[in-house]
């Protein structure tokens, strides 16, 4: 698919809201399925973390 300038890309035809909007949710979605189980990871560990010095302190 050729397009003669780059609003005609960005239009994608008429139907670029679709088109942008798509790719934007996939992006989000990937992003957070990178982070939450980083994040869920760490705060594990730091969970561990602080049980084991509880029952060190015992």
């Amino acid at each position: 698919m050729s397009f003669a300038s780059f609003a005609d890309f960005l239009a994608m035809g008429n139907h670029g809201a679709y088109v942008w909007s798509a790719y934007g949710i996939c992006l989000v979605v990937v992003v957070l399925n990178v982070l939450l189980p980083l994040q869920a990871r760490r705060r594990y560990l730091q969970d561990e973390a602080r049980r084991m010095r509880r029952e060190e302190s015992r």
